[in-house]
């Protein structure tokens, strides 16, 4: 459903407004902002695909190892979603790889109570588990706790807390330079590379590639680790969004896998040709050089986007939903207070799984400094009535 959305959304790119003038408006937008983005959806299977592979291969190499086992990935951010504040050629498709304990280890998340906010980040605790016992033991491996250490170092390959962890706890930058190596030396092994050269980029906590075609043509992509919390759609991860790091041992919380999930959900529920997407990209553009975060916008198009009816997103409303987003955000800025949209929200989508706690939960604000700072929120008014 969401590629036929896109689709759909390209084929119709700069048509379709019953209103010659409200028509042109949507031309002199899309020429003005480059409205028009690639096929995300194509470009978006060829990095799964690849990713796909590599992982293939990882599974076939560390088989017999005691490393995280890299499960299958998941697409998100905005080019995973549909839609793109960027150039083309700055695009950056992001996926999330959730990692789980391997044999005979097990995680446990703990609140960081070295951060300012502990209930978004938090730490992996690594535990070594018992494998003699149990319904079907693992004949092929000593057990970490009830085999000598000189058994096990003659026998068997080190344990997990010895090779990626900083104490007892999972550690970000070692995963990332351990897969970074893997990426490396795995690339000949897989179809892709016959068609691109690869190059791996600088990155401490995540795997950033740089995938080149013969014509010249470049993809970006950046594989970030992830720890599930529960069965939720709400992960850890390895990758922070701002600039300052926090301990290659802290794991903030991630809302990215239930964004990704909410967009193919109203995806399917959207009349055939939704502005939703379209509404999203023309507000980034107009946005720039605010002190406005494409966070804080995409924030709230996904409450308009439970607010008003799914079928008042008909293409030929562009312009009406651009409005109500702007105005929006303007009441937000005023008020200082901008929700965040998984935190007690009774319009969730039934498919989107949270933990228990975030029901009922305050909600974040995602204007907190603007609460805190009123020459910030003056500043920011006055550069939003300005654009």
């Amino acid at each position: 459903a969401h590629e036929v959305d896109n689709r759909r959304d390209s084929e119709s790119e700069e048509s379709e407004e019953d209103n010659p003038a409200d028509r042109n408006m949507v031309w002199i937008f899309s020429r003005r902002f480059q409205l028009s983005v690639p096929k995300l959806a194509s470009r978006r299977r060829v990095v799964q695909e690849l990713l796909s592979d590599l992982l293939r291969v990882s599974h076939n190499i560390f088989s017999d190892s005691f490393f995280p086992v890299l499960e299958p990935v998941i697409g998100v951010g905005s080019a995973c979603e549909g839609w793109s504040p960027h150039k083309e050629e700055d695009i950056v498709y992001c996926m999330f790889v959730p990692l789980k304990p391997p044999r005979g280890h097990a995680f446990h998340l703990e609140p960081d109570s070295t951060r300012e906010m502990p209930q978004t980040s938090m730490r992996i605790r690594v535990e070594l588990v018992c494998t003699c016992t149990g319904e079907q033991p693992d004949q092929s491996m000593l057990c970490f706790l009830h085999h000598s250490e000189q058994e096990l170092k003659r026998n068997q390959v080190a344990s997990l807390l010895h090779t990626l962890c900083t104490g007892p706890y999972l550690d970000g930058e070692k995963i990332a330079l351990w897969f970074q190596t893997f990426v490396i030396s795995a690339w000949p092994m897989v179809p892709q590379s016959r068609r691109y050269s690869m190059k791996v980029l600088p990155s401490c906590r995540s795997c950033k590639m740089k995938l080149m075609k013969a014509s010249g043509r470049s993809l970006f992509v950046e594989t970030v680790f992830s720890v599930q919390q529960g069965d939720s759609d709400i992960f850890l991860s390895s990758q922070p969004p701002e600039a300052h790091l926090p301990p290659s041992t802290t794991w903030l919380e991630s809302y990215a896998v239930a964004e990704a999930k909410f967009f193919r959900h109203v995806a399917m529920q959207a009349p055939p040709r939704s502005c939703h997407l379209k509404c999203l990209r023309l507000c980034a553009r107009i946005l720039e050089g605010s002190d406005l975060s494409v966070y804080a916008l995409k924030t709230t198009v996904m409450h308009l986007l439970t607010l008003i009816p799914l079928s008042e997103w008909q293409h030929k409303y562009l312009l009406m939903r651009v409005d109500d987003t702007m105005h929006y955000l303007r009441c937000c800025l005023e008020e200082k207070r901008l929700k965040h949209f998984f935190f007690d929200n009774e319009d969730m989508p039934q498919e989107i799984s949270l933990p228990p706690a975030f029901q009922g939960a305050q909600p974040l604000n995602l204007f907190q400094h603007l609460a805190q700072d009123p020459a910030a929120q003056t500043e920011a008014l006055k550069k939003f009535d300005d654009l």
